[in-house]
């Protein structure tokens, strides 16, 4: 079998999509699929010729559409060559460009492969009705009716990372009938094994980092995120409770909202902002935390979520994190809703546990990331689903 993805941009500083496709290609070899990816990248990318896989960059987009005329004809012209097509992500031109060459090629020439898109969440209705989003939303109204409707309709299935991202799927646009919905599942690579040289690492990128288990944050620092709900309830905890962990925030935070949330937290020398983790310091983050902290209002699967169960590290998460149910039937954390009020309970219950409790939630974090989230699996289920779809 041989399987093409089609992408907008295999730019690492992209992540999301681009950073899967790389995470899964090396496990999908196994199985003997091979794999090739079509984009709009220029092919002199310091970025490209260092994946195991082959990459046709067809040169920069232009607009902010990321429109590129040379999609279609490619597609059309090497239809033939796969088995399988899966398109990652939405809103842009190469998700409309794959169903235009498909729709053409079946006119043209009989039976193409089949075509599956893959949305990485962005079916979400919460893209829809956040407040901050009104102008935004009222583009994807109209867009969706125009062009992405037909996009998901005539697809031969659509492709979701867990079971919340298909249902919340269903409840964002009206005329949304797609011939196939399938749970795919989505997985990470084992983390590399505890190391001292990852708690040197982290202290030396957090100099006030006392040395004890402490609460992590580590994500985009954003307002979707609920970084100012968790600072919120951690003010509150502090002021009633002697003892609390340190807070450190992990992610790049210089710009607007991120010297806002440092101002919020200044009243707190307990709160530290770290900047971006990555390497030996981002696993000396995860080692070393006592949980991890997301109340996010938004968030498909959640990779730095899933890094942080498979380091044995209790996750404690909104229910808008899409794999909450996979997490709350493992005991692997605790999940509360998107609110001050009930992170701030979601804290005070964490804390509240003993060391035994903790260290039992801690056994059961590890054991969820095996029972859902390696990448073997998701792979393996991947192959399987598509191939009989």
């Amino acid at each position: 079998m041989k399987i093409l993805r089609v992408i907008s941009s295999m730019d690492p500083k992209q992540g999301g999509p681009c950073q899967g496709i790389r995470n899964a290609i090396p496990e999908i070899d196994k199985y003997g699929v091979e794999n090739e990816v079509v984009c709009f990248d220029e092919p002199n990318s310091e970025y490209l010729g260092q994946d195991s896989f082959k990459i046709h960059a067809l040169g920069a987009s232009k607009t902010p559409w990321k429109y590129n005329e040379k999609l279609i004809p490619w597609l059309i012209d090497h239809f033939n060559q796969y088995d399988i097509i899966v398109v990652h992500a939405l809103w842009l031109y190469h998700s409309y460009a794959t169903i235009k060459a498909l729709l053409l090629f079946r006119k043209q020439n009989g039976t193409p492969p089949k075509v599956f898109i893959m949305p990485h969440g962005m079916l979400d209705p919460y893209f829809q009705n956040a407040k901050e989003r009104k102008l935004k939303a009222l583009r994807n109204k109209i867009y969706w009716r125009l062009v992405e409707n037909t996009v998901i309709n005539e697809a031969d299935g659509v492709l979701f990372t867990c079971e919340e991202e298909l249902l919340l799927a269903r409840t964002t646009f009206p005329n949304y009938k797609p011939k196939r919905q399938i749970n795919v599942g989505y997985g990470i690579q084992q983390p590399p094994q505890r190391k001292i040289p990852m708690k040197e690492a982290f202290a030396h990128t957090v100099p006030k980092w006392n040395g004890k288990p402490f609460l992590l944050f580590l994500s985009r620092i954003h307002s979707k995120k609920g970084v100012n709900l968790l600072i919120n309830a951690y003010l509150r905890l502090e002021n009633e409770l002697e003892m609390l962990p340190q807070l450190i925030i992990a992610g790049p935070n210089n710009h607007d909202y991120g010297r806002e949330m440092q101002a919020l937290a200044a009243a707190s020398p307990n709160i530290l902002f770290s900047g971006m983790l990555s390497g030996d310091a981002k696993w000396g983050a995860f080692y070393e935390s006592e949980a991890f902290v997301l109340p996010s209002h938004q968030e498909n699967f959640g990779i730095a979520v899933v890094e942080a169960l498979a380091c044995n590290t209790p996750v404690l998460i909104s229910n808008k994190v899409n794999i909450w149910r996979e997490i709350a039937k493992g005991n692997g954390g605790i999940v509360k809703d998107d609110t001050e009020k009930q992170t701030y309970d979601m804290l005070k219950e964490w804390l509240s546990f003993d060391s035994l409790k903790k260290s039992e939630m801690s056994s059961a974090a590890e054991r969820v990331y095996q029972d859902y989230f390696t990448i073997s699996q998701a792979v393996g289920q991947f192959i399987n689903k598509v191939q009989n779809a």
